[in-house]
């Protein structure tokens, strides 16, 4: 049931993606493109996710389980590290280059499109990259923690 429901869900985040102009990187980038034939029409859009997110991490919040009866681990870290600065400006360089982020990426991904096989492909790629680098960077914490 889990299953089927995040299928469900999955669908309607992507259709709304569509629906939004949001899997469409000339959209995007024309959203992006202040200086220029800037399309502000995104920001609405983000402005009604940014909404029903708050509403729902609030409620969220609150519940030890999710609907479903799974556990809620949300982050109750409030630190703005470097780490998480650099990762943001990764994120939105990745996001003005190209036009796509992750949600959209694999929408285009279902559609065939070459532009988005090739950003997923990019992403998996660097999140591989990420993890290889992670579990270095923690092995080498523990052998100087043993030392």
């Amino acid at each position: 049931m889990v299953n089927i429901i995040a299928l469900v869900s999955g669908l309607i985040f992507g259709l709304g993606l569509i629906l939004a102009g949001m899997a469409n990187p000339a959209k995007v980038l024309a959203f992006l493109d202040i200086a220029g034939a800037w399309d502000p029409s995104l920001a609405l859009v983000m402005t009604g996710a940014i909404v029903v997110g708050s509403l729902a991490f609030a409620v969220a919040r609150k519940c030890n389980r999710s609907y479903l009866g799974l556990p809620m681990n949300l982050s109750t870290s409030r630190v703005i590290d470097k780490r998480l600065v650099l990762g943001s400006l990764a994120f939105g360089i990745g996001w003005g280059m190209a036009g796509i982020c992750p949600g959209p990426a694999l929408v285009l991904l279902g559609s065939g499109s070459v532009k988005g096989t090739v950003f997923v492909a990019a992403m998996l790629l660097g999140m591989g990259i990420f993890e290889i680098l992670e579990r270095t960077r923690s092995i080498n914490f523990r052998k100087r923690g043993q030392s």
